[in-house]
């Protein structure tokens, strides 16, 4: 098994037509391997989250390649696209977008419920999520009884409930006081390890992206 699990060459990415068209991506290159934590900082405006949507497959680049684990992303439809995206690439945003009349441990099992898995092993996989993040004493607990901390956690345990290989995070700790910020970085970098997890995330907070493995500035359109 390679190392390397995304490679991005040569992304270009642009929104408008004629005068009123915006260049965001100018040939990024990128490459991340399993285990690896890769920070991408950058102004406002310089297109890091348009280049995680197009790495997680959400938009597609009007030029460039995307492979993932040796396949070649940018040749799938949408179909496989999407069965790409449900197997192997995990999402965390600043925001966490549970659903509020559902319990932790079924906003967990959400994605596998949608997926049709089985629901005896979703529930095993669901709690044992959350007691990796600590929440096992939260599971019956709905979104609007939980800190902001502890739903971000839930989203954190939601997001790797189908055993992703890749996990994209767009700043998740932006919405966030400093401790549960810094508790939510630190069980993110633990799973990274223990599951041998590429994390590819977003982020102002220069602190946190100095203790990752890399960090990348995404400088008018391209990777410094």
């Amino acid at each position: 098994m390679s190392k390397v699990l995304l490679q991005a060459s040569a992304l270009h990415k642009s929104y408008g037509s004629g005068e009123s068209r915006v260049e965001v991506l100018h040939g990024v290159d990128l490459t991340a391997e399993r285990g690896e934590m890769t920070a991408i900082v950058g102004a406002s405006g310089s297109g890091k989250t348009t280049l995680l949507q197009i790495l997680g497959t959400l938009d597609k680049p009007d030029e460039g390649s995307l492979i993932f684990d040796g396949l070649p992303l940018t040749t799938l439809n949408g179909s496989a696209l999407s069965s790409h995206r449900n197997t192997n690439v995990g999402f965390i945003f600043q925001f966490h977008h549970l659903l509020p009349e559902f319990s932790a441990l079924e906003n967990v099992m959400m994605p596998g419920l949608i997926g049709r898995q089985p629901q005896k092993e979703l529930i095993e996989r669901a709690e044992h999520l959350l007691a990796r993040v600590d929440l096992q004493h939260r599971l019956q607990h709905r979104p609007g009884e939980l800190s902001g901390g502890e739903q971000q956690r839930v989203a954190l345990a939601r997001s790797l409930v189908l055993q992703p290989a890749l996990l994209l995070a767009d700043e998740p700790t932006g919405n966030l006081d400093t401790e549960s910020g810094n508790r939510v970085f630190a069980l993110l970098s633990e799973l990274s390890r223990s599951l041998n997890l590429c994390v590819i995330m977003v982020t102002h907070n220069l602190q946190l992206a100095a203790t990752m493995d890399r960090t990348l500035t995404l400088t008018d359109g391209k990777i410094i």
